[in-house]
């Protein structure tokens, strides 16, 4: 890993969580955070980079969906890598922002 590489990772929160989430939550938590207003974000205390690094997080499960039959997409649990420190804030975003009625977002609420 490079120098730089390094400290990044450390910054991110130096420790990778393994999350497991239906692809529709993964969607509906991006298009969540895409929805999220310049006061909303400051509320949050995010900036749009971390909103970004958050989305690209999401995004990333795109990937996995492609090799998945589209008639198991919606029982395929897909998975995500993220820095301790983003899955604290996908936590906090989720038990905030995201109706718990709508989603099955509460498998986020992990104690790190």
């Amino acid at each position: 890993m490079s120098r730089s590489a390094l400290r990044r990772w450390r910054e991110r929160g130096s420790r990778t969580v393994t999350v497991l989430l239906p692809f529709a939550d993964i969607m509906e938590i991006a298009l969540a955070l895409l929805s999220l207003s310049p006061d909303e974000l400051a509320r949050l205390d995010w900036s749009f980079a971390d909103r970004k690094r958050l989305l690209d997080h999401l995004l990333q499960s795109g990937k996995q969906a492609q090799s998945v039959d589209r008639d198991k997409l919606d029982q395929t649990l897909l998975r995500l890598a993220l820095p301790a420190r983003d899955v604290r804030r996908l936590k906090r975003f989720a038990q905030r922002e995201l109706p718990k009625t709508a989603t099955n977002a509460a498998v986020i609420e992990l104690d790190l």
